[in-house]
């Protein structure tokens, strides 16, 4: 499967749920780039110190539940 930058105006091509998107503004890119680098930075941090495990595994999830909601409120 090739990738499509999530920034990018042709990120459609690889999304089976949504069929039509909105083109975003370069405000809403930049909102989405900074809530997904955030995420990723608390991921980064649980790996530094967390202990593997169920709590960090639940964690992880939810980080990753979070980053997805706050990129649909922005680009819904």
């Amino acid at each position: 499967m090739s990738m499509v930058d999530s920034g990018s105006d042709d990120r459609t091509v690889n999304n089976t749920m949504r069929h039509k998107y909105r083109v975003l503004s370069e405000p809403e890119k930049l909102a989405m780039a900074a809530v997904k680098d955030a995420g990723a930075a608390l991921l980064e941090a649980f790996d530094k110190y967390c202990q593997p495990g169920r709590e960090t595994a639940l964690a992880r999830t939810n980080a990753e539940q979070a980053v997805m909601w706050a990129v649909k409120g922005i680009t819904g």
